[in-house]
């Protein structure tokens, strides 16, 4: 009949089908079933498609061919061919059922399979084909993400929603601006940090540091200001104000702050932040044997953690202790000056009023001899770190230039505006030879946060210390970082102007917003007034300490167990507050935890803190035994399924609880950092649209369409478009679910009833029914922001019923445990 041999039939391309069913890969092919929420197919030259079942929408059921597309690539030779393929299998999206493209993935680009010499056992021979990479899905976790807070608010947020979607903020423009000198990261590369600290002394206009991305919005809006909102004018800084002296951007609050509320490596906002802004110093707050935690750490994890800030693109390290105690600032000093390329600034925190004699315990002669101690330990600056913002201009001009005549490293001053006075004591101190100053941009300035850095330049200018930074640059700045803080009104706890109460409770400006917002979430917001007076008489009590961080901290802890008991402190001299359970930080501190203060504490509430515990009174540090860091990294990297890197290590060692939290969130969702900060808050109002970057060339354009009626399990759907393309997500209406039932209330005076001393999360219940305790044994550890408190049995007994577990909310009065 005339058919020609297989060698005469002529070869004019290559084609390969590939079958994408619902079979998982991973289950032996098992077929899958269920909803297609998404399906995205590939198209272009040389690709065919013969569709099946595939839609969105679409259900797969388990009784029916599980095949979804025939998929057919064409090429003028099998390579061609196989790229193609390869292409068209990456670019389909199919979500809700499992699908064998990851298989069919490996199978093309298997080198047997693509140099032709495969056969049927290439699946039996080749293991690698069910090696699979899992895929990110970035889209959809994000969908997700945005779906619950549009659905049912942020918590974190109080719940606050825009009236309508915000204007896109303007950036400002990143035209370099020639600078009239070598920059300040530059001298300290070339030069190295003790030349450095030489030519800041040489220096004869005021050289400022600006604290927009770090304390000030530590400050004004608790520390929860987002990386996406300073790299997009971070390219700004770097061409446009290059005389700046130094940024503060990380450290304080900010490390913890970024992993529990934003959902931020603390380490990626440092690396980005230094790829788009190289010509200038970056500074951060470090808490001497704290690290940027809230108690002590070992030497080589303090020393450690130093160094790898370091390599990782900080400059200058603003070393401070909670309570003065240097020995505590040792460690880091030690770490700072051997690195070789890191400036050490050491800080004495300014407390009291050098010019009240009635305030003796910290006079001139105090702060002075504190910073010749520091200038011998190796500081290459001196700071004064007034975080209270008491340093009004007499007492900055007497100790300026008493410093001056004592010490021969530059002095670094800073403050807060909290009273409102605090850009005279700025201008006070440049006349009375100050090297350098904390500021804000006008915006982010004021209040609790550190003065108007705009204002003091404009109103220096001509003055022989005039800054020379562009005031017009400085306000077109200002102008962005306004209506950044829009974005972040829910946050905003600071006082609208300045008040003369700081005088009273002296309150570092960090803390006073923290506290602020810690009273609103325990609903004592009304008694502010109170917690005020509170907070200065646990001040004395604990015999006029330095309040600072976490110092400061444990005052504010025992000042809100005293407010919410409606204790005074000299309730407690007075024996007026029985088997009160102090807050673990109070015992830590008043035990010897963070150090010792000058004149030691005061035996008495020492003695009723600790009972017959002995305190200690050597540097905590000394007592610590060192970390090893190789087994806790090896331990680490197990537990995560991967390389633990340095950035995961120190992470975990700072906060284990909060990084396990934060990678639990990114595997959830993915880098919520992509997201704009509105989004991020308070999700999507019907017909918003957001655009997205996940990644080099790689946007999503995200528009929220319309909210369907809950049905019966009370699950809404969100309709989107994604890319154009229908997608859809599906959430729980929390306020659709169960009324919650309120827990019993225990009875006063009742010595059978454990209850909560103050509303928080219960975060440990150490005991069970039936356990025999005794008076002082550990029974309930209570969490409320960041404050852990330790509820105690008051006598011997046994437990006879646990009513709450770890995890549920306790309020204030609520039974947690039946003794008998």
């Amino acid at each position: 009949i005339g058919i020609p041999s297989q060698t005469e039939i002529p070869c004019n391309g290559f084609a390969i089908q590939c079958r994408i069913t619902t079979e998982d890969p991973e289950k032996g092919f098992a077929p899958d079933y269920g909803r297609i929420t998404n399906y995205r197919s590939a198209a272009g030259f040389g690709i065919r498609l013969d569709s099946g079942n595939g839609d969105a929408g679409a259900v797969i059921t388990p009784y029916y061919d599980s095949m979804l597309v025939k998929l057919t690539a064409t090429g003028r030779d099998f390579e061609t061919a196989c790229q193609r393929m390869d292409r068209a299998l990456r670019e389909f999206r199919i979500r809700g059922v499992k699908t064998n493209i990851p298989f069919l993935e490996n199978v093309i680009e298997d080198s047997t399979f693509r140099s032709g010499d495969a056969h049927t056992k290439l699946i039996d021979s080749q293991p690698s084909l069910f090696s699979f990479i899992p895929k990110r899905d970035r889209a959809t976790k994000l969908l997700n993400y945005l779906s619950d807070l549009t659905v049912n608010g942020n918590p974190g947020a109080k719940n606050w929603r825009p009236a309508k979607p915000f204007a896109q903020p303007r950036i400002p423009n990143s035209t370099s601006v020639p600078p009239t000198s070598p920059s300040s990261r530059e001298i300290l590369l070339n030069q190295g940090p003790e030349a450095f600290s030489k030519w800041i002394g040489e220096q004869k206009r005021l050289l400022c540091t600006d604290t927009t991305m770090r304390d000030a919005h530590q400050s004004l809006i608790a520390t929860r200001m987002r990386t996406f909102d300073m790299l997009n004018i971070a390219e700004a800084y770097a061409k446009r104000t290059p005389d700046l002296f130094s940024m503060e951007m990380w450290g304080g609050a900010t490390f913890d702050t970024s992993m529990r509320f934003l959902k931020e490596d603390p380490w990626d906002r440092l690396r980005e932040l230094r790829e788009r802004i190289p010509n200038i110093c970056f500074q951060m707050l470090f808490r001497g044997s704290n690290a940027v935690g809230y108690s002590n750490y070992p030497d080589n994890v303090v020393a450690g953690f130093v160094k790898h800030a370091a390599d990782s693109g900080m400059d200058i390290f603003r070393i401070f202790d909670s309570l003065n105690y240097l020995p505590n600032m040792r460690v880091a000093m030690e770490a700072v000056r051997e690195h070789g390329k890191s400036v050490c600034e050491a800080a004495v925190c300014y407390t009291g009023d050098i010019t009240n004699p009635n305030r003796a315990k910290y006079s001139l002669k105090y702060y002075i001899d504190k910073a010749k101690e520091l200038e011998k330990m190796g500081a290459h600056i001196l700071c004064i770190k007034d975080m209270a913002g008491l340093c009004h201009p007499a007492a900055v001009t007497k100790l300026v230039s008493t410093l001056k005549q004592e010490i021969g490293i530059p002095i670094h001053f800073h403050t807060h505006d909290t009273s409102g006075l605090n850009a005279a004591s700025i201008m006070a101190a440049a006349d009375a030879g100050v090297d350098i100053a904390d500021m804000a941009l006008a915006s982010m300035s004021g209040s609790t946060s550190q003065p108007n850095l705009n204002s003091v330049c404009a109103a220096m200018g001509g003055h022989e210390r005039d800054p020379g930074l562009d005031i017009e640059t400085l306000n077109e700045f200002s102008d962005y970082w306004e209506e950044i803080l829009t974005h972040y009104e829910p946050f905003y706890s600071a006082p609208r102007s300045g008040t003369a109460e700081v005088y009273l409770h002296e309150m570092p400006g960090g803390q006073y917003t923290n506290l602020k917002e810690q009273a609103n979430g325990m609903g004592l917001g009304h008694r502010w007034q109170e917690i005020a007076h509170t907070y200065a008489d646990v001040n004395q009590l604990f015999g006029d300490i330095v309040k600072v961080t976490p110092s400061s901290k444990v005052v504010g802890d025992m000042t809100m167990l005293l407010v919410t008991q409606d204790l005074k402190a000299k309730d407690l001299l007075n024996g007026n507050a029985p088997n009160l359970d102090f807050p673990e930080s109070v015992i830590d501190m008043l035990g010897g935890g963070l150090g010792q203060p000058d004149g030691g504490w005061p035996k008495e509430i020492q003695k009723l803190v600790l009972g017959d515990k002995i305190p200690v009174t050597v540097r905590p540090g000394e007592l610590a035994p060192p970390c090893d860091l190789d087994q806790t990294k090896a331990e680490l990297t197990q537990a995560l399924d991967r390389e633990a890197s340095d950035d995961d290590l120190y992470s975990h060692l700072m906060y284990p609880q909060v990084f396990s939290d934060y990678l639990d969130s990114l595997k959830s969702f993915d880098r919520l950092t992509v997201l704009p900060t509105p989004a991020f808050f308070y999700g999507l109002q019907i017909g918003e649209e957001v655009h997205v970057d996940i990644g080099p060339g790689k946007t999503l354009f995200i528009k929220l369409i319309s909210i369907g009626e809950p049905d019966d399990e009370g699950r809404r759907t969100l309709f989107y478009e994604l890319n154009g393309m229908p997608r859809e997500c599906v959430v729980i209406d929390k306020a659709l679910g169960k009324e919650s039932v309120a827990n019993l209330k225990g009875e006063p005076g009742n010595h059978q009833h454990i209850i909560a001393p103050l509303p928080g999360m219960i975060s440990e219940v150490a005991v069970k029914p039936g356990d025999e305790i005794k008076e002082g044994d550990k029974l309930v550890v209570l969490e409320a922001m960041k404050m852990l408190t330790t509820v105690s049995a008051p006598a011997d007994g046994m437990i006879d019923e646990v009513l709450l577990k770890k995890g549920q909310a306790a309020d204030t009065g609520d039974l947690l445990i039946i003794v008998k």
